[in-house]
């Protein structure tokens, strides 16, 4: 375990970009977690120059101003079978590690309510209001991965500072702007933690995209040479907090109004949006939902 100075961290994450948001688990606090990577394209092209399928590789990922080694691995699996299947990408560690004593530390009230819980029924997650987050990002070094963690506490402040928020005022700042300078100084941390989050995933959604509305399909960069597309909620985040990408699409600027204006209702079976005057529009591009 190394520990980095501050100035040296913020070099390693000037080039940060959003793998994973992973929901604690039993698993994820005791062995490792699997990190889908078919919508994160520049994941998928550093684990094509990477690693190969069937191959580990020894990382680092850093945690607290800490860095610690862990696995990588890139399974191996019957590929004539499933032609065209992403690779399936996992990180592995001991159960006895110290990364893994770190984790255990940081969501403690998880791993305690895990630990009572399978003793009588083998729960393995906790309920929707318990809920804590590892997130998952690149550096500028190949070899080395940042990991940022959402606790319980968090979630907590952050509702407190943007209760009584707009939703469509949210958006823009998580679409536009980098942190929040009138957060209240005792959650600023909280604050920048989720809004980095929050704007992670928008981007890399767009790019999967190619910056394309998921609506109408145009993508106004090619003929204004400009990256205007927009994230956006399906359910208010200030209302659910959740900015898992099933419940992020990507608009551009002239939809996402209308969105917040005519606040159409969403058929999460068939990708509709059906507005208050009757009128119906569906996704016409859809990889993700």
């Amino acid at each position: 375990m190394e520990k980095r100075g501050s100035s040296q961290l913020i070099d390693m994450l000037e080039d940060q970009f959003y793998i994973y948001k992973k929901e604690v688990d039993w698993s994820a606090l005791r062995e490792g977690f699997s990190i889908p990577v078919s919508t994160q394209i520049v994941f998928q092209e550093k684990i094509k120059s990477y690693i190969k399928r069937g191959e580990k590789r020894d990382i680092n990922i850093i945690l607290d101003n800490h860095t610690y080694q862990v696995k990588l691995i890139n399974q191996i699996f019957d590929e004539a079978k499933y032609p065209g299947h992403s690779d399936i990408v996992q990180i592995r560690y001991s159960p006895q590690s110290p990364f893994v004593i770190k984790l255990r530390e940081i969501f403690k009230t998880s791993m305690d309510y895990l630990k009572e819980k399978r003793i009588s029924n083998r729960v393995t997650k906790l309920p929707r209001e318990r809920r804590e987050y590892i997130v998952l990002y690149t550096t500028q070094h190949e070899n080395t991965f940042f990991l940022d963690h959402i606790t319980n506490s968090d979630s907590n402040q952050i509702r407190k500072v943007i209760s009584g928020m707009r939703e469509e005022d949210f958006e823009f700042e998580s679409n536009y702007k980098k942190i929040d300078d009138s957060a209240r100084i005792e959650a600023k941390q909280q604050v920048i933690k989720i809004r980095r989050l929050d704007k992670a995933v928008g981007e890399s959604l767009k790019l999967f995209y190619n910056y394309k509305c998921q609506i109408c399909g145009v993508n106004f960069s090619e003929r204004h040479n400009c990256y205007i597309v927009e994230a956006h909620h399906i359910e208010s985040f200030v209302s659910t907090m959740n900015n898992n990408a099933n419940n992020i699409i990507v608009l551009c600027p002239c939809h996402h109004r209308i969105m917040h204006k005519a606040n159409p209702i969403f058929d999460k079976r068939k990708f509709i949006f059906t507005y208050p005057n009757g009128f119906e529009e569906n996704l016409i591009l859809n990889k993700h939902l």
